[in-house]
């Protein structure tokens, strides 16, 4: 039987690089699609060597969406392997820093990268289908989305300094004050923030309403979910433990960050640089999940802020409190937390240790020869995990990105949504937009989430002026 190929480079609207390629029988159906990340980093092996203390300062440059996200996962892990403990204060301006991360990320993804899909349609014209397209059509909500997400910056900046690439955590606890004026300037936005993601969050139900058909055939499919949770199952996106469910919202595991090795594994594809990780217990493939914003909120029982409880209920509520399976929902949840960050926000600026100077802990309480920060990034669980020396110098570095525990879910989706909507020999944009939209769902930050495994490949081609093969050159693809 013939098989014919679709490519679709690279994937748009998300941060990094990527490719899907849809194979098709002889009469136009799917016979499969893969998620290719094509997009290689490196920074585990040139990390080997430098200083501990330097890690939350080289991190962040992984990705410019979500330098906060590395920046603190890195402070957390130098934490540990020098044996301090921030002052309390410290962390608090940590977690202030992170809820202003959330709602920058997020704020962004769902109106400027998805929103174009949703607001505009998933056949819409491609010159139109993009924020340019939304300011057209939607200017008023435009500028809300924009000030909701220069709301996440400008706490990032009051915070740490500086809204990209902050130098502010450090081993110990952070080097910077909050002060009065900056904390009124932060809560004087709070109100229009909510009222924005109030917004987006009654857009989002009214489509999903209009759009039910869709939402439940768009990449529905049972999986593991995992993500951080207080004492309670409560959402919590900078501290606690590790919690993993199975299909059913049963709970597998609970266990802190410094055991990750014990629970996760890694497996490989020969057509993807991007790892999967996968349950130890079940095994591959069994033992996938998915993190980032459905995945936690399937791994959680409450959010501890009123009006996010409140919208996490009625989410729940959309399969009878069992897990959420539907990829589409991704976007609902997606704002649920935004919403949560938000009000969390509040929390953390009326607690009467935010505007402390004692934000450093100078006592060393013996070092250790490794240290595994965690948190929650805006795409799901962030390890960074840092071997050292006796002087402090890295041996060895394993980042285990959000984006990479999602890898199978994202390669899942997409193969499921080409065989959904890909039924015969005609193929217009609007349904190979749709097989994109599978990994958009995700906010997929491919920057981050490719490291190594053994040696680099090479395949060259050269190729005449006919595009014949005269030559081929290989290395390591074996």
């Amino acid at each position: 039987m013939a098989t014919r190929k679709i490519t679709i480079e690279p994937v748009t609207r998300i941060e990094g690089h990527a490719k899907i390629t849809i194979h098709l029988d002889d009469t136009g159906k799917v016979k499969h699609a893969y998620f290719h990340v094509n997009e290689f980093r490196g920074f585990e092996k040139f990390c080997e060597g430098r200083m501990v203390f330097e890690m939350p300062q080289i991190t962040p440059r992984i990705c410019g969406i979500c330098p906060v996200s590395h920046h603190l996962a890195a402070a957390k892990a130098a934490d540990i392997v020098f044996g301090i403990t921030p002052p309390r204060p410290a962390t608090l301006l940590r977690e202030l820093m992170h809820m202003g991360q959330i709602i920058q990320s997020h704020s962004m993804h769902f109106f400027e990268l998805a929103g174009p899909d949703l607001l505009l349609g998933f056949d819409a014209d491609p010159e139109i289908r993009n924020v340019i397209g939304i300011i057209q059509t939607n200017p008023e909500l435009a500028l809300k989305a924009i000030a909701l997400r220069k709301f996440g910056q400008e706490i990032i900046k009051a915070v740490g300094g500086r809204k990209i690439h902050p130098t502010f955590a450090i081993p110990g606890g952070v080097n910077k004050a909050l002060t009065a004026n900056e904390r009124d300037e932060i809560l004087a936005g709070q109100a229009n923030a909510i009222k924005t993601i109030k917004i987006g969050i009654s857009f989002i139900k009214d489509w999903a309403e209009k759009h039910r058909e869709d939402i439940a055939k768009f990449a529905v499919f049972p999986s593991g979910y995992m993500g951080l949770v207080t004492p309670e199952n409560g959402l919590e996106l900078y501290e606690g433990k590790v919690r993993l469910m199975d299909s059913a919202g049963n709970e597998l595991e609970k266990f802190n960050a410094s055991n990750y090795l014990d629970y996760i594994a890694e497996h490989t594809e020969d057509w993807s640089y991007l790892k999967f990780p996968y349950y130890k217990k079940m095994g591959w493939p069994n033992g996938v999940y998915r993190v980032g914003p459905l995945g936690r909120l399937n791994t959680v029982e409450k959010l501890d802020t009123p009006l996010a409880n409140e919208e996490f209920k009625k989410y729940r509520a959309l399969n009878a409190g069992k897990p959420i399976e539907n990829t589409l929902h991704y976007h609902y949840a997606r704002l649920i937390e935004t919403l949560f960050a938000a009000e969390k926000v509040t929390v953390l600026l009326d607690d009467p240790d935010i505007l402390s100077k004692e934000i450093l802990n100078t006592h060393h309480y013996g070092f250790q020869s490794e240290g595994v920060g965690i948190l929650e990034a805006p795409r799901g669980t962030l390890f960074h995990h840092y071997w050292a020396n006796e002087n402090g110098q890295l041996l060895k570095v394993n980042l285990i990105v959000s984006t990479g525990h999602n890898n199978w879910a994202m390669s899942k989706a997409v193969d499921c949504v080409a065989k959904e909507y890909i039924t015969g020999p005609e193929i217009h944009e609007g349904l190979l937009n749709r097989v994109e939209a599978a990994v958009r769902a995700h906010d997929p930050c491919l920057s981050c989430s490719t490291h190594a495994v053994g040696q680099m490949p090479i395949i060259i081609e050269i190729k005449n002026s006919k595009g014949e093969l005269i030559k081929e050159l290989k290395r390591n693809t074996n």
